[in-house]
């Protein structure tokens, strides 16, 4: 065969022929001939011959079975040693499974044969020829050298050497030919194979000797020069490298002409001549199709010196699972390529990484440098910016821009937006615990949680904010939400007195609280009935013309109120009107309470008309029932009965379930029994005592019902329609009155325990008396104040259970909080659709209805809570909060169902609204949603915005970096994807759901990565 060597295993296939077989035909003749014998063969001698003949023309089947035939049946023993050498030699040819067992029989049958060493090498030789070196070792290892002629035993000797270096068994391999170095067939072979050798064991002097040896030889030059120019690279000769490589390159094969390029593409990057290195760096294919992290390294730096950063960040950003001095060079390069991009947030990522190794200090100090600026500039999802730059002034403390991180430290407290973390940095480390920080920090996460509804814990903080510093803006401002918090806690008196130091401070008109602040009096001295104080706080505010027209509608309202309670009804009726002309949302009060007030001034026939038209101008108003009831009442003081009876029927028949129906039947009996139609206000007092039982309305019927009886001279009846009315004891009357005044007298004193006992008491001895309800209200009501809401339970639903009263719409409210309180959202849920089908007041409407599409939601009705929390948003008067809860709601009741339009549609308005957690949410989403349209960048930006705007919510924050992971390895940048998912890994610990996503998510990547690059480690650490 043509001798040939492969570059990296070069193996010089050559041709070598068996010595031919001498023929032993005239040895043969003397031995098996007698002396006397004539020259004239016998016969099987002939067969003998002719089985030669046909061995020599390699028809070795044929020649077997003639040889076999032979030795069976002849009697020459030396004719017979030789056709079983033949019969074994020709099943050796002919590959037959037996041939080994032949060989042995032969030897063992016919031990004193002179065939024997000659039939080991025969065998050998004939399986190194063929290529099957391990079987020829077998057989050359039997043979006795020191009985071969000094040909055979170069033979021999080369062979083995060969058959050992095929089988990678090189120092074995050398020994062999060494010896046959000299010989004039073998020696070129064996030098050339011993400089490789040589050149595998990095033995590189003597390499180039054995290979200069041979270089004169055109077979060997080929091979040699791509020794010769790896060799050079290795020993740091890159110029005599490259020339040699490029000598070679031209005709080279492909998988030559890679590893040929990469040998003149590293020469010329170890030279600094980066551009001539590029393009050879990019022809190599690597081994096995697969680069290494060292070759991503090359390329990506050849590409940076150049300026070209995006190729350079394609090159660097394909190492993955680098941990050595390599790959804290190709971080840093890449960190710093990404910032010639102003790709911040993929420059962050690649500065930590490069942070964390320790390989060359200087790079991880000036990494660490670069990560802890970055994280102030853009936020970081990871930890606080604060902890950042506190943890890099203590690692680094004599670093040159000490000065420029410390004054950073100070303004990342408070652009991090992190004050809960950064108020726990305050606390562990003096050194930063500046007074003006401290102060700024504990105001804003103060206005946090009361944005909330963490009045409490907001008030100690906006208190804690003003020790450390009892001047300046943020003083003033701390002490003006110091007063709110007081005022949404009811105590009105200490907001008021909050609210005056306010005033008294220098710097209160420079913040932008001063605009509400009579606005906020106003209401507090409205809550505590200083009407007169009131009145001249909002009347400050609307003056002063605020540009807050909700504000400034609801001052005029509360005007309204103000005057109307001091009978000045003239003035109550200007700002009435004003609020309705400014589109106030509760204009149909402002109507009803104008109208009102125009009766008291004796314009009747307004009042009248107002109210008439209220349902129509006001059909889904809450005052409706009121309006129809005052239209009632106005037609009775005019003695037009009929128009009264008329409105009061309207009350009954299209609001069934409002809380004026017992009175309205009471006018409406009165009406009649003024009128002398006794037995239809008898019926009237009869319905409101059977259908309202217990209530006060109750009461008054029974007592004017009596009286109609005994002027009917109907006693008897009375008695016995009476019995029926569990509410009502005749003959006990006296004592449960008696009973109840003991009872209510200490609750009205504020003794409550004395007070729920004989209430107590009263139920066990009249649980159905005429006092049985408002007891019940009393006795949950104070068990409620006492903190025992599961016993206050069962009297809250006493009340409800029975006909609706002036208590139902308190104790229906109390019910529904109380299972919201247990988190038994199915529980509450009658009670909140009770609440909002019957309450007067429109804080318990949108109580209701906030909370029924909580409670939806949390019981996976997602349909319904969509329902409920739009109702919410039609609501006039809803606070931001609210309205960030209920587009949260219909966005996670979106996302429960797969609605994804309408999903992105309520975090989009969520985002407008809310903030804190509610905004890391609807940011996060967000994000996904750009995602799943593939707007990867736009995706990462979002996600960059929750890290630096709310990395307070870690969970949020380890999520979105999860997302974008994902962004980035759609964007084909394998670095960042999986250098993020390790931190999510190692950072967030606490969310084991989340670390779990990331380690599965990590495999996934690696494993794809893996196929491309040598370094990436499937089976290590995730």
């Amino acid at each position: 065969m043509s001798e040939h060597h492969q570059s990296k295993s070069p193996i010089i296939a050559f041709s070598m022929r068996l010595r031919e077989l001498i023929s032993l035909v005239a040895v043969l003749c003397w031995t098996l001939l007698p002396a006397q014998q004539t020259a004239v063969y016998t016969d099987p001698l002939v067969d003998y011959h002719k089985a030669v003949e046909l061995f020599q023309n390699k028809q070795y089947l044929a020649a077997q079975n003639l040889f076999s035939n032979l030795e069976q049946t002849t009697s020459d023993e030396n004719m017979r040693a030789e056709c079983a050498y033949y019969v074994a030699n020709c099943a050796v040819r002919l590959n037959q499974q037996n041939a080994d067992a032949l060989v042995e029989r032969f030897v063992n049958d016919y031990p004193n044969s002179i065939r024997r060493n000659e039939a080991y090498l025969e065998v050998a030789d004939y399986y190194f020829v063929n290529g099957k070196y391990a079987y020829s070792r077998k057989w050359y290892e039997r043979v006795d050298p020191d009985d071969l002629s000094p040909k055979a035993r170069e033979r021999f000797d080369f062979n083995n050497g060969y058959a050992l270096f095929s089988g990678k068994q090189m120092e074995e391999a050398r020994n062999y030919f060494e010896r046959v170095s000299t010989s004039q067939e073998y020696g070129s072979q064996a030098k050339y194979y011993l400089g490789y050798i040589a050149y595998q064991q990095e033995d590189y002097d003597n390499a180039n000797i054995y290979f200069q040896q041979v270089s004169g030889i055109d077979r060997y030059a080929e091979g040699m020069s791509y020794f010769q120019a790896d060799m050079n690279f290795k020993l740091g000769n890159f110029q005599q490298a490259i020339d040699l490589a490029l000598e070679q390159l031209d005709a080279a094969d492909a998988r030559e002409r890679s590893e040929l390029s990469k040998i003149i593409g590293e020469s010329y990057f170890n030279l600094e001549r980066y551009a001539e290195a590029i393009p050879y760096l990019t022809e190599y294919k690597g081994k096995g199709g697969r680069w290494s992290n060292t070759d991503y390294y090359q390329l990506g730096y050849a590409h940076y010196r150049q300026k070209d950063y995006a190729s350079a960040i394609a090159e660097f950003n394909k190492i993955v699972d680098g941990r050595n001095e390599v790959a804290q060079n190709a971080y840093y390069h890449l960190a710093e390529s990404y910032l010639k991009l102003d790709r911040k947030q993929e420059a962050l990522n690649a500065f930590k990484n490069a942070s964390e190794m320790d390989f060359k200090p200087e790079i991880q100090q000036d990494a660490a440098f670069n990560y802890a600026k970055l994280s102030y500039e853009i936020g970081n999802s990871y930890q606080s910016v604060p902890e950042v730059i506190q943890g890099f002034l203590e690692r680094y403390p004599d670093h040159p821009q000490q000065l420029e991180m410390e004054g950073l430290l100070v303004d990342s407290y408070i652009s991090s937006r992190n004050y809960q973390a950064a108020l726990e940095i305050l606390e562990e480390r003096p050194r930063a615990a500046e007074k003006q920080v401290l102060q700024k920090v504990a105001f804003l996460r103060g206005v946090e949680l009361f944005n909330e509804g963490s009045f409490s814990e907001a008030r100690a903080l906006f208190d804690r904010s003003l020790e450390a510093g009892e001047s300046g803006a943020v003083a003033v401002r701390a002490t003006y939400w110091a007063a709110e918090c007081d005022y949404l806690k009811g105590d009105f008196e200490a907001a008021l007195r909050g609210y005056q130091v306010f005033r008294s401070m220098a710097a209160s008109f420079s913040v932008p609280e001063s605009g509400t602040i009579d606005y906020n009096q106003g209401y507090a001295y409205f809550k505590l009935q200083n009407y007169s104080a009131a009145i001249s706080a909002f009347e400050s505010f609307v003056g002063g013309g605020d540009d807050n027209v909700e504000l400034v509608r609801d001052a005029h309202v509360r005007l309204g109120d103000s005057h109307f309670v001091g009978s000045a009804y003239q003035q109550a009726i200007t700002h009435y009107g004003k609020a309705i002309d400014l589109g106030a949302p509760d204009s149909d009060y402002a109507t009803f309470q104008r109208a009102i007030s125009q009766g008291f001034l004796g314009e009747t026939s307004t009042k009248i008309s107002v109210l008439s038209a209220f349902g129509r101008d006001y059909p889904r108003s809450i005052y409706r029932d009121d309006a129809l009831y005052e239209l009632g009442n106005t037609y009775v003081s005019l003695d037009r009965t009929s128009e009264a009876i008329t409105a009061y029927d309207g009350l009954l028949r299209q609001l069934p379930g409002s809380s004026y129906v017992p009175k309205t039947l009471l006018k409406k009996a009165l009406i009649f029994e003024n009128q002398g139609d006794s037995r239809q206000a008898l019926s009237l007092f009869k319905r409101v005592a059977n259908d309202f039982p217990g209530s006060e309305e109750s009461l008054e019927a029974v007592a004017s019902a009596k009286l109609i009886y005994i002027d009917l001279g109907e006693v008897d009846q009375y008695a016995e329609w009476v019995r029926n009315l569990d509410f009502v004891d005749i003959a006990d009357a006296e004592l449960e009155e008696a009973a109840y005044k003991a009872a209510e007298q200490p609750y009205l004193q504020g003794r409550s325990q004395e007070a729920m006992e004989r209430f107590i008491a009263y139920l066990g001895q009249f649980p159905n008396g005429q006092q049985s309800l408002k007891v019940n209200f009393y006795l949950a009501q104070l068990y409620y104040g006492e903190g025992e809401k599961t016993t206050s339970r069962p009297y809250y639903q006493q009340v409800v259970d029975r006909q609706r009263s002036e208590f139902t719409e308190q104790s229906l409210a109390r019910l529904g909080e109380i299972y919201l309180g247990e988190s038994d959202y199915q529980g509450a849920l009658p009670y909140l659709i009770r609440l909002e089908a019957e309450a007067d007041f429109p804080q318990n409407v949108i109580f209701a209805r906030t909370n029924a599409m909580k409670a939806y939601y949390e019981t996976a009705q997602y349909e319904q809570a969509v329902e409920y929390a739009e109702k919410v948003l039609e609501s006039p008067k809803i606070d931001r909060q609210i309205k960030a809860d209920a587009q949260v709601i219909i966005a996670r009741s979106a996302m429960e169902t797969e609605d994804w339009t309408r999903a992105r549609a309520a975090y989009t308005e969520v985002l407008k609204v809310a903030q804190g957690k509610l905004a890391a949410e609807a940011l996060y989403r967000l994000a996904y949603f750009k995602h799943l349209d593939r707007e990867y960048e736009a995706s990462n930006r979002d996600i960059q915005r929750l890290a630096s705007e709310y990395s307070g919510y870690k969970e949020y924050g380890a999520r979105g970096l999860i997302l974008m992971a994902r962004n980035f390895y759609a964007l084909e940048d394998s670095f960042q994807a999986t250098y993020i998912l390790e931190s999510v890994i190692t950072n967030f610990e606490e969310f084991p759901e989340i670390v779990d996503e990331a380690s599965t998510e990590l495999k996934v990547i690696k494993a794809a990565e893996a196929k491309t690059n040598s370094s990436v480690d499937t089976e290590g650490k995730q």
